[in-house]
């Protein structure tokens, strides 16, 4: 969803209709695979978005609580340290940027996609302390560049040095976690840091920070739901509720920017403000992965096996969620 209240486009209708011809029979365990059935769905999720909104509502709970599951949240900082959560078995349904699942599959991390958020470019950028003397991605050359390696942001990075005219070698990577690489960057420690929101929003708003790239006209930025590949072919009606529970609340909170601001100021530890800058540059709404979004993923991880990022190419369709 855009952050403006606008009617509902064709595509999030159709979006909406397959999510609810998905979820036929949702509410029912399937048979077959009731000795499968899980007591405790785990979400992984991050201190943002909407699985935060879903948490706060309770809703899923109650849906879930006919069916004798209950949910259990785990939060992670970021989309890597949730996908080493899923290979580890501690989560079964996660929510990540688009590069970590390439570094994922990779990394051998069994998993599928089921869901995305539409593309959220202005939602992720590269930042300058407000007095640098940097004024665009060209001059990153030599510079040390902080940024969680193999999150979302990794990928922007990557782009915006190649229209900038640079490689990723012409550039000091410092990969550091969201939390280190704010103390790194108002310390001076590093030259340019590589954010997405609410992070992107607070540095702005509390320490004067300033773009000079975000994703627009380079990544599309796609938020994407991710579970096991068990627990998406034995209990593909927990999945679905899910995705139907973020869509009802996704609808709710594109509405109502201001309360879902105030909802999470102190969930999140920012104030409201800063929240609700954020939340102007996020998208809303639950789609399923199409093949041209699974396209788009695939020239992701050409990109980063090119680069050797990662140890070889992938064929991302191998994590395709197919849907009974």
């Amino acid at each position: 969803m855009s952050h403006e209240n606008k009617p509902e486009s064709p595509a999030r209708r159709r979006a909406i209709v397959t999510l609810a011809a998905l979820g036929a029979g949702a509410f029912t365990l399937n048979a077959a695979h009731a000795d499968d059935a899980p007591k405790t769905l785990r979400i992984g999720y991050q201190k943002y978005g909407n699985f935060v909104v879903l948490k706060a509502s309770g809703a899923l709970e109650k849906r879930l609580a006919s069916q004798g599951v209950s949910v259990q949240w785990l939060e992670f900082p970021a989309g890597p340290q949730l996908l080493e959560g899923l290979n580890a078995g501690a989560i079964d349904i996660g929510t990540v940027g688009e590069t970590p699942p390439i570094f994922a599959q990779a990394a051998g991390v069994d998993f599928v996609y089921v869901a995305n958020e539409p593309s959220a470019p202005r939602a992720e950028a590269i930042v300058v302390p407000k007095d640098s003397a940097i004024r665009s991605v060209a001059e990153l050359r030599g510079k040390k560049v902080a940024l969680n390696k193999g999150s979302n942001v990794h990928y922007l990075l990557v782009e915006a040095l190649k229209k900038a005219g640079l490689s990723y070698a012409d550039i000091q990577p410092a990969y550091l976690a969201p939390a280190d690489a704010r103390a790194a960057f108002v310390q001076g420690s590093v030259d340019a840091w590589v954010i997405w929101d609410p992070y992107l929003a607070a540095i702005e708003r509390q320490a004067n920070a300033r773009q000079i790239a975000d994703g627009t006209g380079l990544v599309r930025n796609i938020q994407y739901y991710l579970a096991t590949r068990k627990i998406a072919s034995t209990q593909p009606q927990l999945v679905r509720a899910v995705l139907e529970e973020l869509d009802r609340v996704d609808r709710w909170a594109r509405d109502n920017v201001p309360a879902v601001a105030a909802q999470l100021s102190p969930l999140v530890g920012l104030d409201a403000g800063t929240i609700e800058h954020a939340l102007k540059r996020t998208a809303y709404g639950v789609e399923q992965v199409s093949p041209a979004t699974l396209a788009y993923q695939q020239q992701i991880a050409d990109t980063f096996a090119s680069l050797r990022l990662i140890p070889k190419k992938l064929d991302v369709t191998e994590a395709r969620w197919n849907v009974a």
